[in-house]
């Protein structure tokens, strides 16, 4: 079998007296979408918060392409290929739309092909280039958020819950465009609790309960069998569109 791009085996994190991730086996494969599901406080993001080393897991391993990063401080996470978008969005509101874009460049400069292939994704950024970025709207900034992530070739996207909140049309726009991501070749780790699109977007799933992972597999037979759906969120996926 292939490598996966990113295992974490046998991950524990503690937040204060908290026992979150309570021993979490996770593999993601290279390229395509890895879906991670999982009622609310089931650590889904403190799993991509682990990952990035902002948590640092008291126990197990995480390895990513073939090396062991659990104990890495978060920017040499980063560096190594690992971009990270966050539920709350973390983008500047002070500074423009460009201007964020250039913070998230390592070399300091936009590669006009990326950027324009960025604006395809995402025309309203192109729109307001110049507008400060805290006058977005809500999907705006969600997607400036994302962009952010986009700006240079990343081995690994973590994202966290982009769907949350925003209108049913945004949420078309946001499916659509990361539709494009996916044929652009990217791996991605993705946290969604709107079902339609983690059917749309999953090639893998994995579910998550109580900090553990409980099943992992293909999104195509989770989505195709009503009975596990049941069985591991207590609902039906095509009952949440």
């Amino acid at each position: 079998m292939t490598e996966p791009l990113l295992a974490l085996e046998g991950v524990h994190t503690h937040i204060g007296r908290y026992h979150i991730l309570q021993g979490v086996d996770l593999q993601v494969p290279r390229g395509g979408f890895t879906i991670l599901l999982g009622r609310n406080g089931a650590g889904k993001t403190t799993t991509l918060r682990t990952i990035m080393g902002l948590w640092k897991a008291s126990q197990g391993h995480i390895r990513f392409a073939g090396e062991d990063v659990t104990a890495r401080p978060t920017p040499d996470i980063a560096c190594a290929g690992i971009a990270y978008v966050p539920e709350n969005m973390s983008i500047f509101s002070g500074l423009t739309v460009q201007e964020n874009l250039l913070l998230a460049s390592r070399g300091g400069r936009l590669d006009s092909n990326r950027l324009k292939w960025i604006f395809s994704l995402f025309p309203a950024l192109e729109r307001f280039y110049g507008l400060a970025a805290g006058a977005l709207s809500g999907g705006q900034k969600q997607m400036l958020s994302i962009a952010r992530a986009l700006v240079e070739p990343r081995d690994l996207i973590l994202v966290d819950e982009p769907t949350k909140g925003l209108a049913p049309a945004i949420v078309s726009n946001m499916i659509r465009a990361f539709r494009e991501v996916k044929r652009a070749g990217a791996t991605v780790l993705l946290v969604e609790q709107n079902f339609m699109a983690a059917r749309m977007l999953g090639d893998t799933v994995a579910v998550m309960d109580d900090g553990r992972v409980v099943h992992q597999g293909q999104m195509a037979e989770l989505a195709a069998d009503h009975a596990l759906q049941h069985r591991l969120l207590g609902l039906h996926l095509d009952r949440h569109q």
